[in-house]
This record gives C-alpha cells, structure tokens and sequence, in this order.
C-alpha cells in the first residue's frame, strides 16, 4: 500500500528571527527525567578530540574555543587513547610532572598528563535506556569524577565506540541548579540542596 505525502505548511520567517547553537538552551530536565536528556550524543554534535602530542597549552586553548572541560585524545585512525580534562590542565599535575622531569610547562604534551584508555572506566549506551537523571549524578558522585564517558558495547565483531558523555556541569545546568564552584563534592551538594535531597 502506497502512503500519501501532503505537502507542510510554509510560514514567512520573522524580523529578527536567531539561529540555535548546540547547548545554547539546554533542555530543563528532572531528576527522574530520562538519563540520556542529559547526555552528549556524539552522533549528534561533534567530538572536541586532540592530538597525544600537542602542547598542553594548546589543549588548553582548544577547551575554551569549544566551550569544553573534556578532550578526547585520538589517534589518526579516530582511536581513544584517553582523556584530558580541564582540572588536568590547570591543576597540579602538570606543575608536578615539570618539576619531576626538570622541564618548562612549555615542554610538556598532553600525553604527559592524559588518562590513558586503560585507566577509563565507561558506561554502556543499553545500560542507559531506562536509567533516570538521578542514576547518572549518583555515579558521578560516587566516582568522584566531573564526566563519565558512554559506549556502545561494542559487539557482534564491532569496535566499542565512544557514543558520548555527561558532564557534572551541563546536568547541572539542565537541572536549573547554579554551580559556583568546580569541585565535585560541593557541585553535588549543590544540586542536592537544590533539587531538596
């Protein structure tokens, strides 16, 4: 049986009408709303990837053009080697990791201060499907970590491939709480005060 198409109806665009950007107005969410509302799909928008040998400054750079806390860090062939964060960039690592080897901070490459692959624990894409919000914070919390990154399981003789990820900010965004601070434990607690828990 042949559907028909009807053709929609068109309207003129309005003076002054803007374009959306991605993350621009993210979705306000709940606590019980569904997990993947809150998570990076990066089917959707671009991965923000670097090099193992760029300079730890120019990853640095690289974060605040893409408006991101999280880098991952690939290979030619769109492999993960690991990631970089934010925290890892400005915080004590690479002070820690010039003095030890005598160095400038100049000479240091992200792969000197990376978490390799085989540090990264992931969550899988079909554990999500009926996770809320909630599960997600939880396990942020109890890792300790800003960002968790999400695969698709990689079966049936397919590479596991990174699918996206959360992050502690932009949920906390999505949930309406204000953070005023980057620390895991106090950003918790925030939306913990703010959501009444």
């Amino acid at each position: 049986m042949k559907r028909e198409y009807h053709p929609l109806s068109a309207h003129p665009l309005q003076v002054g009408a803007r374009y959306h950007q991605p993350g621009e107005d993210p979705e306000l969410v709940r606590i019980d709303s569904p997990a993947l509302a809150v998570m990076t799909d990066l089917r959707q928008i671009p991965a923000a990837t670097i090099d193992r040998e760029a300079p730890l400054d120019a990853a640095n750079r690289f974060m605040i053009r893409r408006a991101v806390r999280l880098l991952l860090v690939t290979d030619d062939e769109r492999q993960v080697l690991g990631l970089i964060t934010a925290n890892d960039i400005l915080g004590e690592k690479p002070v820690q990791f010039a003095l030890e080897r005598g160095i400038k901070r100049q000479e240091i490459r992200v792969r000197d201060i990376m978490t390799p692959r085989e540090r990264l624990e992931v969550l899988l894409h079909a554990d999500l499907v009926h996770a809320e919000v909630g599960h997600v914070v939880a396990t942020l919390k109890h890792t300790g970590r800003h960002h968790a990154l999400v695969t698709d399981a990689g079966e049936n003789g397919k590479a596991q491939a990174v699918r996206g990820i959360f992050s502690a900010s932009q949920i906390a965004r999505q949930l309406g709480v204000a953070i005023q601070t980057t620390e895991v434990a106090q950003t918790f607690a925030e939306i913990g005060a703010a959501l009444g828990h």
